[in-house]
């Protein structure tokens, strides 16, 4: 039986997965270096993405039953490593540098009118049941919500650090506990009846869902990569206001429970307000601060799209041919 702040160790989808999933059932103290073949992992498969959200997760909530001292054991760290170099090489193969980080925010704040992305289908066409899907698929995130960003505070200084945790306020509620935004969702999935469990869709999400998270993670745990998860904050903040209008149109077309609407509503305003805090009193400070960051900002910018792309397409695919978006096997 699971707590409500921890959960059960999930299914294993491959042998990566599985060999990390075997050893949390073990002593860590008692613990040897893993056999497992990491080479030739496929770089957006959902062994290696559920391997790493595992691994990930000891730095978050923990497992049911899983001793704690795994978090920071050199055999499971040594793995993951391996396999975030799989990821993070994939994801650097396929995103252009840059430097100009200004720009590339000017660039996120253009966004069209009619687009092809997950919300513009959830806001034209979408069923109440994919939205349901859509809701499942993002409770890996949501549930966590501000989690992997927090990660960057103690790495920043000065206007950059006290505006980065400003905004995490109002993520985590304002100081007011049934506000946080993880309780808000999880006050929708209830709404939708859906499972409100942390990581209650785990074993039902598709690798590219895994992988949004993981990319933040990812970039959370490393202070090499700061930068980076301060671009992709800052990302985060610009887009949500203008998708979560999309959002709350489909939900008022679909009739949808007033906590449903609710959760996305609050993101129209709030993160209207953000996204010009991140730009100037967080990006802005950090990068006058050390220059030689901009290029992760960027980075860390289009690496976020990139998986948010991958997301989109994936869901786009399922939904225009009738198939469900949820893993079913």
């Amino acid at each position: 039986m699971t707590s409500a702040i921890t959960a059960a160790l999930p299914t294993a989808r491959g042998p990566l997965s599985l060999a990390v999933l075997e050893a949390l059932t073990t002593d860590p103290s008692q613990s040897t270096p893993f056999s497992v073949a990491v080479d030739g992992a496929h770089p957006y498969g959902p062994d290696l993405h559920l391997a790493l959200y595992v691994c990930y997760e000891l730095h978050y909530r923990g497992f049911a039953g899983v001793d704690g001292d795994w978090e920071w054991n050199v055999d499971l760290l040594r793995l993951r490593a391996a396999m975030e170099r799989i990821f993070l090489d994939y994801v650097r193969d396929n995103v252009e540098p840059g430097e100009d980080a200004n720009a590339e925010m000017d660039a996120l704040s253009r966004e069209p009118v009619d687009g092809s992305g997950a919300s513009y289908y959830l806001r034209d066409h979408g069923s109440w049941e994919q939205m349901r899907e859509y809701f499942a698929l993002r409770s890996l995130y949501h549930l966590k919500e501000a989690d992997p960003h927090a990660w960057a505070i103690p790495r920043l200084t000065g206007q950059a650090k006290a505006s980065f945790v400003a905004v995490e306020f109002d993520e985590y509620g304002g100081g007011r506990g049934d506000r946080v935004h993880q309780a808000l969702f999880a006050d929708l999935l209830a709404a939708a009846d859906l499972d409100s469990a942390y990581l209650g869709y785990i074993d039902h999400v598709p690798a590219e869902a895994l992988a949004t998270v993981n990319l933040m993670s990812l970039f959370g745990l490393r202070r090499s990569l700061r930068g980076a998860i301060v671009g992709h904050f800052a990302a985060t903040e610009i887009t949500s206001s203008p998708g979560s209008k999309r959002l709350v149109r489909a939900l008022e077309r679909m009739a949808a429970p007033e906590p449903c609407i609710a959760f996305y509503a609050e993101h129209i305003e709030a993160d209207a307000v953000h996204e010009q805090v991140l730009r100037h009193d967080v990006v802005g400070d950090l990068i006058a601060r050390e220059p030689e960051l901009a290029a992760d900002v960027v980075f860390g910018i289009r690496a976020g799209g990139f998986v948010e792309d991958k997301l989109s397409d994936y869901l786009l695919s399922a939904w225009e041919h009738d198939r469900t978006a949820l893993v079913t096997s």
